[in-house]
């Protein structure tokens, strides 16, 4: 427990010194105009109230991803701890602000557009086709799983109670994504990220009081999984594709330019992008913690339960801990999470195509007409999960590791705009070598993993350093040759 609280002090540490440090060095204009105002359309362009937001901006990169990937985090051990702490501070944070800020400079620009403008030489499509695959990923799996939960609360779990939830989902997707988004999502997020921070306070507040003993970081850092789904798996690099959205997640730049078109100064971008980022840090330790009783301290033999998979340990944890108002948050933390960051990735798609084609969104059919293909290609992915036994799995693996292939290019774009904006400077390394860092996570993942090339897992200390050191030779080069030009 220990552990745990100086991991909650060192998230709040770091948004107070660290993320002002990345502030500075990208010196927010409070008299600048930004897209809210100076573009406001009333359907994207919107000015809203900071404090919604901030919740609307928490929820989007929340989801379950704080939850889900925090739980099965938690059984590698302790070292999940220092992930999500590091990762938020050094990589999530700094990616989340740069990816809204730059977003804002950029007149609302989306993820590609953001890549694309700072690359160049094609790679505005490249990223655009890459990211609204990811998006489509994100709605497919965001309508499977919640419609899973619904079926089996239901008290029907068959096939067909499923498919008629996943349709209730797709059609309230379809309205979220055509209406102007101060309509749906800026009345009733806020309602929900509320519900999603209450829980994870009383999960803390149930913490300090049961005070149970889990793992210390000072115990060791090795896996300290027995039997429960990750025994046998590397820590590196395998943790850091499982927890992303409570540490980095390349999503998250897809949802940050939606909140950059609704704030109306700059100076917020640090408590809303960074900040957001910290406190899903926050919810992820908690989650992280709690499932560590969990594993390693007899919850599961206190909860009856043989298996745990993220779901069940939700909604287990949470009618032992907090009785029927838990359940009620466990439903909105599991179902409406998910639904939540569904509706916002296919938004997000919507806009990335709609940018790329230069179609106004102002206009109802224009959204229409972006939005159909949209629908269809995510009927196609949901077909491919309830008519394969091991669909949903396949699309969500390959989701995690594009995600985090997302968050390279993202970190990329912003070591570029640092390098032309301090040519003769080192502040392009706060985001140089977090990029430099999950560059390496993800080839390692994908040279190691058994879907993909398969290499053996014991190669990592080699295949690791190896990705590392061709890294940081293609970013010294290239930041060389930018240094050079500015001389002349």
């Amino acid at each position: 427990m220990f552990s745990f609280i100086i991991s909650i002090l060192a998230l709040v540490l770091g948004y107070l010194i660290y993320g002002r440090i990345v502030e500075r060095i990208f010196r927010p204009d409070a008299s600048r105009l930004t897209p809210a105002v100076s573009m406001e359309d009333g359907v994207d362009y919107i000015p809203m109230p900071t404090w919604k937001v901030f919740m609307i901006q928490f929820l989007n990169i929340a989801g379950t991803g704080p939850i889900f990937g925090a739980i099965m985090g938690a059984k590698f051990g302790p070292s999940c701890y220092l992930w999500i702490v590091l990762g938020c501070i050094f990589a999530g944070g700094v990616h989340d602000y740069f990816s809204g800020m730059l977003s804002m400079r950029k007149k609302g620009a989306t993820l590609p557009e953001i890549v694309g403008s700072e690359f160049r030489w094609g790679s505005r499509t490249v990223i655009i086709i890459f990211t609204t695959i990811v998006l489509l990923m994100v709605g497919a799996v965001f309508v499977y799983s919640p419609a899973l939960i619904l079926g089996d609360l239901a008290g029907d779990g068959s096939a067909t109670a499923m498919l008629i939830w996943a349709g209730v989902i797709l059609v309230y997707y379809i309205i979220a994504t055509l209406l102007p988004v101060d309509k749906i999502i800026g009345k009733i997020y806020p309602l929900f990220a509320f519900a999603l921070l209450f829980m994870a306070a009383s999960l803390f507040v149930c913490l300090l009081v049961k005070w149970p003993s889990i793992p210390e970081i000072w115990d060791g850092l090795q896996n300290r999984a027995p039997s429960v789904g990750v025994k046998g798996q590397s820590i590196f690099p395998c943790l850091f594709i499982t927890v992303a959205c409570g540490a980095i997640s390349g999503f998250h730049g897809t949802q940050s330019p939606m909140m950059a078109r609704c704030l109306k100064n700059e100076r917020l971008g640090r408590p809303i992008f960074y900040g957001a980022m910290i406190v899903e840090g926050v919810v992820a330790l908690v989650w992280a913690a709690v499932s560590s009783y969990f594993f390693f301290d007899g919850g599961m033999a206190e909860c009856g339960l043989q298996s745990a998979s993220a779901p069940q340990v939700v909604t287990a944890i949470s009618k032992h801990w907090l009785g029927v108002v838990g359940s009620i948050l466990a439903i909105l933390g599991v179902v409406a999470a998910p639904i939540t960051s569904g509706d916002t990735a296919l938004r997000g798609a919507r806009l990335n195509i709609a940018d790329f084609f230069h179609l106004r969104q102002d206009k109802v059919v224009n959204r229409l007409l972006v939005s159909i293909p949209i629908f269809v290609a995510v009927g196609l992915l949901l077909w491919l999960n309830f008519a394969h036994e091991d669909g949903f799995n396949v699309i969500w693996r390959y989701f995690g590791l594009s995600n985090q292939l997302l968050s390279v290019f993202m970190l990329g774009a912003a070591t570029v705009y640092l390098v032309r904006a301090y040519p003769r400077g080192w502040q392009f390394l706060i985001t140089g070598l977090p990029a430099i860092f999950m560059f390496t996570v993800c080839l390692t993942f994908i040279c190691v993993d058994k879907t993909c090339i398969g290499l053996p897992m014991e190669w990592t200390p080699w295949i690791a350093p190896l990705w590392t050191l061709l890294a940081t030779l293609q970013l010294v080069t290239w930041v060389s040759s930018e240094k050079r030009k500015t001389r002349r």
